[in-house]
């Protein structure tokens, strides 16, 4: 990790423990990877609709564009993290027919599932306006930033 990760990652460790919910946890990371990291142009959480457990509702999020609401467990990379359990990172999304546009902007993307005692409970959706953003490098921090929040949620 880079300097920069180490620092942020710190940052959110110490502040989950102090964190008032896990929604302010999330608005802190959000808003902290968007700021630091100059190629994470929208940074957000989709949760788990507690009325319907097939369906991710966007949650708190910082970005330059307004992203889809709703999105079924099988549709786009949200939906092929959520049922597959692993990380998906594409490097050019324009060659991945399961994305699902939020802004003609981007380039890359990462989503990072977030499980609470093996269930889907969340995930981190990073999109890009740069290709190839998401080395090996950034998903292994992306998943620490997620892992953050996933503890947090398995202790509440």
């Amino acid at each position: 990790m880079t300097p920069t990760h180490e620092e942020l990652l710190k940052e959110f460790q110490e502040f989950a423990p102090r964190a008032p919910s896990a929604s302010a946890l999330m608005e802190h990371i959000a808003k902290h990877l968007h700021e630091k990291m100059a190629r994470y142009n929208w940074v957000g959480f989709y949760l788990i609709d507690p009325g319907d457990p097939g369906i991710l509702l966007v949650g708190p999020f910082v970005g330059s564009f307004t992203p889809n609401a709703r999105i079924p467990l099988n549709v786009g990379l949200c939906g092929a993290a959520a049922t597959s359990g692993e990380t998906v990172v594409v490097h050019d999304v324009a060659k991945d027919s399961r994305y699902l546009a939020g802004s003609p902007l981007v380039k890359g993307e990462i989503v990072v599932p977030i499980f609470v005692r093996k269930q889907l409970a969340a995930e981190l959706d990073i999109e890009s306006y740069f290709t190839s953003t998401f080395t090996d490098q950034e998903m292994h921090f992306v998943e620490a930033c997620a892992g953050v929040v996933e503890k947090y949620l398995a202790k509440n």
